[in-house]
């Protein structure tokens, strides 16, 4: 499997065979393309442990796990290609990046508000977290283990609130209380040609779509950091900003 200069060959042999399979690689490389094979990131992994290629992890199961299916009981995941979020080199590192939450010293993590986003509207802050939510979801949507973004989605929620809080200068309780919208959950109210609209916090469930991953990263924080007017104002100009 290839994707522009990232690939990744899947052999059902032994180490000798991918030895040998790399030195061929390596001579077509030097030979054909005229290039330099890295020899520190062409690795050799045994099926059992994980690879990186495209920003997931790819192991083959080993598992004894016994499931019905139909009148028959087998071990359906034993033996199968899986993929998996590295949650300790991509998503730690992005929460420390964004700065959207800190570790303590039990090693338990706290979100906490960024402050680079304070002078942005309610409107932007909550559209800049759900982007991000919705990106990194919606790009991982293929993984085994997708629910473990689930505490993922909570740091980022109430990172977002303690944003917004920070931002009027008030308590977490009582920017909840501010945006709730009567029936349990809050959202940013917004004016509209249509009237009053809300724009709730995404929820990581809703965001996984096998048939529409991409690797695209939102620019929306840089997009209204650098803007002259508020997404509120350019939203009633009803104009295409991409075109």
């Amino acid at each position: 499997v290839r994707y522009a200069d990232d690939f990744i060959i899947s052999v059902k042999g032994s180490k000798e065979d991918c030895q040998w399979i790399k030195e061929q690689l390596k001579l077509f490389i030097h030979n054909k393309l005229k290039m330099e094979l890295s020899e520190e990131k062409t690795l050799i992994t045994h099926s059992s442990q994980a690879a990186r290629f495209l920003g997931y992890d790819i192991r083959v199961r080993r598992s004894g796990t016994i499931k019905r299916s139909g009148k028959v009981k087998k071990r359906t995941l034993n033996g199968s290609v899986e993929l998996l979020i590295p949650l300790q080199d991509k998503i730690r590192q992005f929460i420390f990046d964004k700065k959207i939450a800190i570790q303590k010293k039990d090693s338990s993590w706290f979100p906490v508000h960024r402050k680079y986003l304070i002078r942005s509207t309610d409107l932007e802050i909550i559209t800049i977290y759900n982007s991000e939510l919705r990106g990194i979801c919606n790009y991982y949507g293929l993984a085994s283990n997708f629910n473990q973004l689930n505490y993922f989605a909570y740091l980022m929620e109430y990172s977002c609130l303690k944003t917004i809080a920070s931002k009027h200068k008030g308590t977490l309780s009582k920017t909840i209380s501010m945006f709730k919208d009567g029936s349990g959950s809050w959202g940013i109210p917004y004016e509209t040609k249509q009237g009053k609209q809300r724009r709730y916090f995404a929820k990581f469930s809703e965001c996984k779509s096998p048939y529409q991953f991409t690797d695209k990263i939102s620019q929306a924080p840089v997009l209204y950091g650098y803007a002259r007017n508020t997404l509120e104002n350019r939203l009633k100009a009803k104009c295409c900003e991409l075109c």
